[in-house]
């Protein structure tokens, strides 16, 4: 099995939907795991559009990279600018992919504008996810 992980600013949005597609299309081909540099919780609305999709992130945590440092993996991928930036130094000689995925946290309008934003990142990453998976025939 090999070892993936998605970083995200926070670990709260892009990074937490990212890892229950990855769960999903991989199955038990990947152990995934998401982090991010900072931690600011599981946001509701990430839990809310993918039990849309039928798939359930609301037991996810919102981790820190510091707790994988000591993990080796084999596809680091990193869904915002921010995390690339400044992410600290992941040690292993594993696959690094990035893609800057809108920040549906930073949305501004009523709670249906909010939630669209949502949904169009997600499916965003949901076909990034799919399309990764797919072609490493994982």
């Amino acid at each position: 099995m090999k070892n993936l992980i998605i970083l995200c600013t926070g670990n709260s949005c892009r990074s937490q939907i990212a890892d229950g597609y990855f769960k999903h299309f991989a199955g038990d081909n990947l152990k995934v795991y998401s982090a991010g540099i900072e931690t600011h919780g599981v946001n509701p609305r990430a839990i809310k559009v993918m039990a849309e999709d039928g798939i359930d992130i609301s037991n996810n945590t919102s981790n820190n990279i510091t707790e994988y440092l000591e993990v080796d993996f084999d596809y680091i991928i990193t869904v915002c600018d921010h995390a690339q930036e400044n992410c600290p130094y992941i040690p292993g000689t594993g696959e690094r992919v990035h893609y800057n995925f809108p920040d549906p946290a930073k949305a501004t309008g009523t709670e249906d504008e909010i939630l669209d934003s949502f949904r169009s990142t997600q499916q965003l990453i949901k076909d990034f996810a799919q399309r990764f998976v797919t072609d490493r025939g994982l």
